[in-house]
């Protein structure tokens, strides 16, 4: 295997994944495996139990918001010819995202340089202005991203400044927009409504939810490792066959037995609840903030064109499947 993570006949033998025991990472630790690759899998706390019987699987413990990491980092990158950067705080925090979105991300690409290893970035679909799109538009990579001073909450603000970051280095990378990425463990999202009691009010049944499953992107990531991007190339990972909201709950109540009392509220009467609230909007939940309402709720198209076109690939069953697969694996 040479420096760049590559063996005789250049192909791709060695990758690096941050974050690899999460709920991403640890789905693309598995694709990488599957298809071949040794993987150097960074995590914070606690390693998974069935990398000690893979040889192909080097668990690497690092902290990457602690400088002091990066010297694990830089050693770990040897022979490694990608980089999957999966690591970033997931709630609303700022001060986390500070420590682990950003200074994370600060320390990950201090370590990397001097290698040539190609970067992969997580980043979201939350990136997008939904402000400047109508409903029943559709949202592609052109579209209006927001700005991070003006960001509608602090996970958008951080995934914002995380692609700067990465932008910033005159580096080719895949910034990779994955939409609400569900699986085992975790197939309920914030994008289908609330709870009122045992009630479930659902807005909108209108327009796709922009969902990919966590295996889905799992192989797209991995294909961005052995595909070299077009200078900074943003991509949206989005499944082909994407239910609407009403087609999801109908689904899962199917399959799981709730949501049993679903009360549906047009998305226009909703909107039109929420600008009459709008002096008290700061002190009222997300979905009463207009903003967060229409990067939630609003009935969009998403098609994932150029996902397709650049990395092909396809879902490896329909919706409901793999929706079963899900529910199943997590029981």
């Amino acid at each position: 295997m040479s420096a760049d993570g590559a063996d005789a006949m250049g192909n791709l033998t060695r990758i690096l994944i941050t974050g690899a025991n999460g709920f991403v990472g640890r789905a693309a630790v598995a694709e990488a495996r599957r298809q071949g690759l040794e993987v150097v899998a960074v995590y914070r706390r606690e390693p998974l139990e069935n990398w000690a019987s893979d040889p192909g699987v080097f668990a690497q413990r690092a902290d990457l918001s602690d400088r002091e990491s990066i010297g694990l980092l830089k050693e770990a990158m040897s022979g490694v010819g990608a980089v999957i950067h999966a690591a970033a705080h997931m709630g609303g925090d700022a001060d986390k995202h500070a420590d682990d979105t950003l200074r994370g991300t600060e320390i990950l690409l201090e370590a990397m340089q001097g290698s040539e290893a190609q970067l992969i970035l997580v980043s979201s679909i939350a990136v997008y202005d939904t402000m400047q799109l109508d409903p029943g538009a559709t949202l592609t990579e052109n579209s209006p991203l927001e700005s991070p001073e003006t960001a509608r909450d602090a996970y958008t603000a951080a995934k914002l400044q995380q692609e700067t970051q990465c932008s910033d280095t005159g580096r080719s990378v895949w910034i990779m927009r994955p939409g609400a990425v569900y699986g085992p463990g975790r197939t309920w999202h914030a994008l289908l409504g609330f709870w009122a009691s045992k009630a479930h009010v659902q807005i909108n049944s209108d327009g796709q939810l922009p969902l990919v499953h966590v295996d889905h992107l799992a192989t797209s990531l991995i294909a961005a490792t052995k595909t070299p991007p077009n200078g900074l190339q943003a991509v949206n990972i989005i499944d082909d066959d994407l239910p609407t909201r009403a087609r999801f709950l109908e689904t899962h109540r199917k399959l799981a037995g709730w949501p049993r009392l679903v009360l549906p509220v047009p998305y226009s009467l909703w909107l039109a609840g929420v600008r009459s609230l709008k002096p008290l909007a700061h002190k009222l939940p997300g979905l009463f903030q207009e903003p967060i309402l229409r990067a939630r709720m609003m009935p969009l198209s998403y098609p994932n064109t150029a996902l397709r076109s650049f990395l092909g690939g396809a879902d490896h069953a329909p919706f409901e499947d793999m929706l079963k697969q899900s529910l199943e694996g997590q029981e």
